[in-house]
């Protein structure tokens, strides 16, 4: 996985989503993604061989 710039996501996502993030919550916003990122990385980054199929669709 690539360096993720957490701060500089939060940033983007804000411009594009036309959120305000006031100056007191930034730090714990990023420091949200920053940990979100890594646990994503966790999934992203686990080995899967080419056996394994997808699990069929739940549908209730």
């Amino acid at each position: 996985m690539q360096d993720f710039d957490a701060e500089a996501h939060v940033a983007h996502m804000a411009s594009v989503m036309g959120l305000e993030i006031q100056p007191e919550w930034r730090a714990s916003v990023v420091a949200n993604m920053a940990a979100t990122a890594r646990a994503a990385s966790l999934v992203v980054d686990f080995p899967l061989e080419e056996a394994i199929e997808p699990a069929p669709v739940f549908e209730p």
